[in-house]
């Protein structure tokens, strides 16, 4: 669940100008020039169109589109920051980005007391809906792909395939008491994806990135919490808790949709052993891609990597998307 990196360059004292603030609307103009538009939808609670329950933000084709694939980003900054390479190798190969904001980053909220992956996956469905798309493909990273693994499975009517990247669907909560993480329990967890100072931004960093900056100035670290980490703090910690708490394999529905796997070699927040129980527990129906030299942030350390698997496996005819033959 990474955020990109500060750029590593020396600096010291305060920072005048927001570096995080211009990289945002950097970001923003990139969607634009991809002809891509954004929109907030409002979704009702029950049947009074007055009452919104939530809202989402969302970046879709300014033309109706043809191949839609929808962009589930994970912890972090707002989708923009981490989709933004994405764009043009994907609309260039012909399908049509759609790219939201999951409840509590970037643009969308709720009022709702509801933090479970399956409440964000209704909320994504509903927006979905709302702007007329009953069927696409689906791409998640880290906690975007336990929301898309979870939309997977209740609309699978809409989702016609999955590509989850470093998504740890499988894990248990007994594997952080058992060492399978580097943190031993929930807060220890919130602690590290939610960081409000910048030391605590330098360990997540070092830790999703194989290669990370050499120097990461407070300075620019403060910047990116204050303009992107410093909203929801409570909710997306609540978010963890309500993903982690009581999870077991067990209850882990199978997917009955063509699944891509993708994960870093040297990932040490999920590590590579939730890769191959997560490729066990789909029976066949999953092709499991491993990245050398790309640990948690693979979708960052290795865009075009990523992109080519994912391009290549929703342009696969559906009998050898359903093939289970892993590269590594």
């Amino acid at each position: 669940m990474p955020l990109p990196p500060p750029p590593a360059a020396g600096s010291r004292g305060r920072c005048v100008l927001s570096f995080a603030a211009a990289r945002d609307r950097c970001f923003s103009r990139r969607f634009l020039r991809a002809g891509l538009r954004p929109l907030a939808i409002p979704l009702p609670a029950g049947l009074d169109p007055a009452q919104a329950a939530a809202t989402v933000h969302i970046w879709v084709p300014s033309r109706p589109p043809r191949n839609p694939l929808l962009l589930l980003h994970g912890f972090g900054a707002s989708a923009t920051w981490q989709w933004a390479p994405y764009l043009r190798p994907l609309i260039a190969a012909g399908f049509d980005p759609i790219v939201p904001d999951l409840v509590f980053f970037g643009g969308s909220c709720t009022r709702l007391p509801d933090r479970s992956d399956a409440f964000q996956a209704s909320t994504i469905k509903a927006a979905m809906d709302a702007i007329g798309i009953p069927r696409f493909g689906l791409v998640g990273v880290s906690y975007g792909g336990f929301v898309g693994y979870r939309m997977a499975a209740m609309f699978p009517e809409a989702v016609e395939r999955v590509a989850m990247i470093c998504a740890g669907v499988c894990l248990e909560e007994k594997d952080l008491a058992e060492g399978l993480f580097p943190v031993a329990g929930v807060g220890e967890a919130a602690a590290l994806l939610v960081p409000r100072r910048p030391e605590e931004v330098r360990r997540l960093v070092r830790l999703t990135f194989v290669r990370p900056p050499l120097i990461m100035p407070s300075c620019f670290l403060w910047d990116y919490i204050k303009v992107m980490g410093s909203v929801h703090i409570q909710e997306k910690t609540e978010l963890l808790y309500a993903l982690i708490n009581g999870r077991q394999l067990s209850t882990l529905p199978k997917l009955t949709q063509p699944t891509l796997i993708i994960w870093g070699e040297q990932d040490r927040v999920f590590p590579m052993e939730l890769a191959h129980r997560l490729n066990r527990h789909l029976e066949g129906n999953s092709r499991l891609v491993v990245i050398k030299n790309a640990g948690h942030a693979v979708n960052l350390e290795k865009p075009k990597e990523v992109c080519k698997n994912v391009i290549e496996f929703f342009k696969e005819p559906a009998a050898e998307a359903a093939k289970g033959d892993d590269k590594v």
